[in-house]
C-alpha cells in the first residue's frame, strides 16, 4: 500500500516524497539511481540527490526499486515493445510483397498449405489463416540483438523528479488539491482522489469542493467514516449512492445500485430528509434522475424508517405520487412562449442555468431591448457563476465569431464526438462583443496579482484545462485543443496492449491529409509504406502484449495533416482490456535506438474512451515548414469489428476539421489578462531562476525557486482556474 501512495504521489506532483532510512553514505547507489533513471528520461533534482546521498546505501536501494517501476509505468517501459518487422522502421517490405512471402511460407506448411489452396482458387485469402501473418516470428531477446544502441541527444526528454515532504503531508496536500478542484477531474483523478479520501476525509478538508463528482467521493469516505456529510441538494445524496455501489458519480451512465448495509442506508435517508427539511423547493431536483431515484428508493425501503417523512417525499416524487415542479419546466415554458424577458427574470435565479442559455436567449430575442436585458443579467451574475462556466461561455462566443457553415462538433464526457452542420443563426455581433468584455472584466477581476511572474512560453497555447474529462492520464499529456511544438527528425507513434479474455487485434494507423482535410494516402497493415513513413506490422492478437509502430520522417512528408488514430480490428474494447495506452517519441535520425526507446517518448496516454477508434491528437505543418501537434483526446463510435483507416477517413477528416478550425481559450488569455501594472513578466530560457519568490507557470518545474514561490505545471494545471 505504502509504495502504491508513493507512487500516486509521483504521477500527479513528479515530487518523491522525502525518502526515509538510516543515515549512511549513499552517494554512490545515490548516482547509479540517477543513471538508472536517465534511461527512462528521468533525472534527481540536486535537492533530491543531496538527500539521498546521505542515507544508506540499502535505503537508496529500496527508494530506487520503488520508484523506476513507477516512472517506468509513468512512460511506458514497464511492458515489452516488440515490432513485428525485427529490424523496424529498416527493411520493412512492400505490403504485397510482404503478403506473397507469407502465403509462400503457408504452402510449405503442411498443415495450411490446403486450406491456402483452397482460398487462392476462390480468390479470396484470409490473412489470418497465414502462420506467418500477424504472429510474431521472433522474440524480444532476439529484436533487441537486432538495433545498435540510441546515441544520447540533447533533444532527449529529461522530466525532473523533485524532492517533496513527508508522505503523509504530500498526501494530505494531494487530497486538499484534487477534493478542491475547481474543474471536473478525469476518471482517474476520481479514482485517485478516492484513495486519498479513504485515508484524509477526517483531517483537514478544503475550504470548498465545488464539484459535485468530487463532493460524492469525499463524501463516500466520509459516510464510510460515520463523520458529517457534506450535502445541499437531493442529487448529491444519488451521487453518494452511486459511489458506495461503484457506479457513475458523474450519472452519465446508469448505475446498478447494490444492497447497502443498515448504517449507509440510514446515512443516506438521513442525508436526504435534511435536504428536503431546510428547502422543500430541492424536491424539484428529482425530475432530472427520477428513473434512478425509483431504484436507489427500492435500495432504502424508506417506509421503515418514519422518522425521515422528507425522504420519502422524495421518492414520492419520483414515482409520480407527489408534485414537484422543477425548475427547467418553468424555463421551458417560458423559451417555448418566447417570453424572453420573463426567462431571463427567472433564470437570474440560477446563474449557472442562465450562462449555458445565454446562446439560446440571443438568438430568439424580438429585438434589441430584449438583448439588452439578457446582456446585462449577464453581467449581473456573472460574480456568482463559477470560473470555469465562464471561461467557457466566453471560448463559445468567441468561436461563434466564425461563419455558420463551420462544422460543429460535440464531445462527451467519455470523449466521444461527433459532428454536424451549424445552422444557428449568427449572434449579434455588438452584443457579443459586449459579453466578450464583460467576461473578460470578470475574470481579470478573479484572477491574483501574481506579482512576479516566471513564464516558460511553451506553456501558452496549452489549452485551459476546464475539464479533466478532455485529458487522458498518462505522461507529457495537454488538454483537448492544446497546441505543442514538434521538434525533431523521426516522429514516431506507438499503440500497446494485451488482451484480458479475448483475442483482440487493435491497428494502429496514420491518414495523411491535404491542407483541405482531404485525403492524401495512409499507412496502416494494408499500406506499409508511404511518402516518409514505415508501419511496424500488423499484430492481431496480444495475449501476451503487443505493439505496433509508425516511423514518420517529417522533412519527407508532403502532407500538412498526420492524424494517428488506434482501431479496433477485433475483440475487447479499449476499457476493456488488461492493459493499452497510445504514445510519441520524437528523435534526430542518427540516434538509431530499438523501436522502443522511454527518454525519446515524449506523451503516453491511456487508452480508455468507449468508441471503436481513437483519435489521440493530430499533426500539423505550418507554412514554414514546422510542425506542431494539436490534442485530440476523441474517440469515434466506427463499427463493432472490422474498423480500418480507409472506412473511416471521411470521419475523421470531418472530426480534426472540426477541433483544428476551432479556437480554445489558452493559458496565453489568462496571462494577459493578469499582465498589468503591479505584474512583472520574465520568460524562463531553461537558465538560473530567480532568488526572490516568484509565480512559475510552465510545462515543467525548474530546479531551484525559492521555496515560497506558487508553482504552476502540467500536473495542477486547473489551479490557474479561478472559482
Amino acid at each position: 500500500m505504502a509504495h502504491s501512495l508513493e507512487s500516486l504521489v509521483i504521477r500527479h506532483t513528479h515530487r518523491l516524497a522525502s525518502p526515509e532510512g538510516s543515515s549512511g553514505d549513499g552517494a554512490v547507489a545515490a548516482r547509479q539511481f540517477d543513471a538508472a533513471l536517465t534511461s527512462v528520461g528521468f533525472k534527481l533534482s540536486a535537492e533530491l540527490l543531496d538527500r539521498l546521498s546521505g542515507l544508506s546505501e540499502a535505503a537508496v536501494v529500496h527508494t530506487a526499486r520503488r520508484t523506476l517501476r513507477t516512472v517506468s509505468e509513468m512512460v511506458g517501459d514497464h511492458v515489452r515493445h516488440n515490432p513485428y518487422f525485427i529490424d523496424f522502421p529498416a527493411n520493412v517490405p512492400d505490403t504485397e510483397d510482404f503478403w506473397i512471402q507469407c502465403v509462400a511460407k503457408a504452402l510449405d506448411d503442411d498443415t495450411s498449405r490446403g486450406n491456402v489452396l483452397t482460398q487462392l482458387r476462390q480468390r479470396a485469402l484470409d490473412l489470418l489463416s497465414l502462420p506467418a501473418y500477424g504472429r510474431y516470428q521472433h522474440g524480444y531477446e532476439e529484436m533487441l540483438a537486432a538495433h545498435d544502441e540510441l546515441i544520447a541527444s540533447a533533444g532527449d526528454r529529461v522530466t525532473v523528479l523533485h524532492l517533496g515532504r513527508g508522505l503523509d503531508d504530500e498526501l494530505a496536500d494531494l487530497y486538499l488539491a484534487l477534493a478542491g478542484s475547481t474543474t471536473p477531474l478525469g476518471e482517474d483523478g476520481l479514482r485517485d482522489l478516492r484513495t486519498l479520501a479513504e485515508r484524509c476525509a477526517l483531517g483537514p478538508q478544503p475550504e470548498a469542493i465545488p464539484v459535485r463528482e468530487n463532493r460524492a467521493v469525499v463524501n463516500e469516505a466520509r459516510l464510510r467514516a460515520g463523520a458529517d456529510l457534506l450535502l445541499d441538494t437531493v442529487t448529491d445524496v444519488l451521487r453518494l449512492a452511486c459511489a458506495l455501489s461503484s457506479g457513475d458519480v458523474t450519472l452519465r451512465e446508469p448505475t446498478r445500485f447494490r444492497a447497502l448495509s443498515r448504517p449507509l442506508r440510514r446515512g443516506l435517508l438521513a442525508g436526504l430528509d435534511a435536504v428536503v427539511a431546510a428547502n422543500p423547493a430541492k424536491l424539484a431536483d428529482v425530475h432530472a434522475h427520477r428513473e434512478p431515484f425509483k431504484r436507489l428508493g427500492e435500495r432504502l425501503h424508506p417506509h421503515e424508517y418514519p422518522r425521515w417523512p422528507h425522504a420519502a417525499e422524495v421518492f414520492a416524487v419520483a414515482r409520480g405520487e407527489k408534485r414537484a415542479r422543477s425548475f427547467d419546466s418553468r424555463v421551458e415554458e417560458l423559451l417555448d412562449a418566447f417570453d424572453v424577458l420573463g426567462a431571463v427574470k427567472l433564470l437570474k435565479s440560477a446563474p449557472g442555468k442562465l450562462f449555458r442559455a445565454l446562446d439560446l436567449l440571443l438568438r430568439i430575442a424580438a429585438d434589441q431591448e430584449q438583448r439588452d436585458a439578457v446582456v446585462s443579467a449577464v453581467v449581473e451574475v456573472a460574480p456568482q457563476v463559477s470560473g470555469r462556466v465562464v471561461l467557457s461561455v466566453r471560448e463559445h462566443l468567441h468561436n461563434r465569431v466564425r461563419e455558420s457553415d463551420e462544422p460543429r462538433v460535440f464531445v462527451n464526457r467519455r470523449g466521444r464526438a461527433f459532428v454536424t452542420p451549424d445552422f444557428r443563426p449568427p449572434v449579434p455581433a455588438a452584443d457579443r462583443d459586449r459579453l466578450i468584455a464583460a467576461l473578460d472584466a470578470e475574470m481579470r477581476r478573479r484572477l491574483p496579482a501574481p506579482g512576479r511572474l516566471l513564464l516558460d512560453s511553451d506553456v501558452l497555447d496549452v489549452a485551459l484545462p476546464l475539464s479533466g474529462r478532455a485529458t487522458a492520464a498518462g505522461l507529457g499529456v495537454l488538454p483537448r485543443g492544446s497546441v505543442s511544438a514538434v521538434d525533431g527528425d523521426q516522429l514516431r507513434f506507438f499503440v500497446y496492449w494485451k488482451q484480458a479474455r479475448y483475442r483482440t487485434d487493435y491497428d494502429l494507423s496514420a491518414l495523411l491529409l491535404h491542407a483541405d482535410y482531404s485525403t492524401d494516402s495512409w499507412l496502416s497493415y494494408t499500406s506499409l509504406k508511404a511518402v516518409g513513413g514505415v508501419h511496424s506490422g500488423d499484430v492481431t492478437e496480444a495475449p501476451d502484449g503487443a505493439s505496433e509502430f509508425i516511423n514518420l520522417s517529417l522533412g519527407r512528408v508532403r502532407s500538412t495533416f498526420v492524424v494517428p488514430q488506434v482501431n479496433i480490428y477485433a475483440g475487447e474494447g479499449f476499457e476493456e482490456t488488461e492493459e493499452s495506452f497510445f504514445g510519441f517519441m520524437l528523435r534526430d535520425g542518427a540516434q538509431k535506438g530499438r523501436p522502443f526507446e522511454p527518454r525519446t517518448v515524449r506523451m503516453k496516454s491511456e487508452l480508455r474512451g468507449v468508441g471503436r477508434v481513437a483519435l489521440p491528437l493530430v499533426f500539423r505543418r505550418g507554412g514554414d515548414g514546422r510542425w506542431c501537434a494539436k490534442w485530440l483526446h476523441l474517440y469515434l463510435r466506427g463499427i463493432s469489428s472490422g474498423n480500418r483507416v480507409e472506412e473511416n477517413q471521411a470521419s475523421v477528416s470531418k472530426v480534426v476539421r472540426a477541433i483544428v478550425e476551432r479556437e480554445q481559450l489558452t493559458v496565453r488569455y489568462l496571462i494577459d489578462l493578469m499582465s498589468g501594472d503591479t505584474t512583472t513578466v520574465d520568460l524562463w530560457d531553461g537558465g538560473p531562476v530567480p532568488d526572490e519568490p516568484v509565480t512559475y507557470i510552465g510545462l515543467d518545474r525548474p530546479e531551484g525557486l525559492h521555496p515560497d514561490s506558487r508553482i504552476i505545471t502540467l500536473e495542477n494545471l486547473r489551479d490557474v482556474i479561478p472559482g
